[in-house]
């Protein structure tokens, strides 16, 4: 059984950055290509169990590239990570929050939770996000260190790891 999270945040003024300043040489940048969307998304995700959009096709991924709004970071001349923003009813979801392996543990994510966070509440006044027992084991500690809150907490049932292939 996994534990899904969700937590928001309603007031922009109270996003945390991180104490230590972001490493020199993070980039963000926002981009618009299917395949990268995928790309990221199968790579960070398959260890975590992430399996609703590997059945994607290319015309999938194209229209979901255009219903969201991808932004990848980069550190040491590599992709380091990306998020999604989704709009949907006055709020915006973090769709996808995620580091690749290599970026992992370099404090790297809490300020490109922070970018995420400020980019979402130029959108609407709520920004919401989920994670999981099978996320990364500093998601949800990132999440409330900056600022986000718990308003549900439900247990789910998930394919066995097994069943991804």
């Amino acid at each position: 059984m996994t534990i899904v999270t969700s937590l928001q945040l309603t007031d922009a003024s109270r996003v945390v950055p991180p104490a230590r300043a972001a490493p020199s040489g993070l980039t963000l940048v926002q981009i618009h290509d299917p395949a990268v969307n995928e790309r990221l998304y199968t790579t960070i995700g398959r260890p975590l169990r992430w399996t609703d959009r590997l059945p994607w096709t290319a015309d999938r991924w194209a229209a979901h590239a255009d219903s969201v709004q991808t932004h990848v970071a980069g550190f040491g001349g590599q992709t380091a990570g990306y998020y999604e923003l989704h709009e949907q009813d006055g709020a915006v979801q973090i769709a996808i929050f995620g580091l690749l392996e290599h970026a992992r543990g370099l404090g790297l994510g809490g300020h490109l939770l922070v970018h995420a966070l400020r980019q979402g509440f130029l959108l609407a006044p709520r920004v919401w996000v989920h994670t999981c027992t099978d996320d990364g084991p500093h998601a949800l500690a990132n999440y409330q260190a900056r600022g986000l809150r718990v308003f549900d907490v439900r247990p789910e049932r998930l394919a066995p790891a097994g069943d991804l292939t």
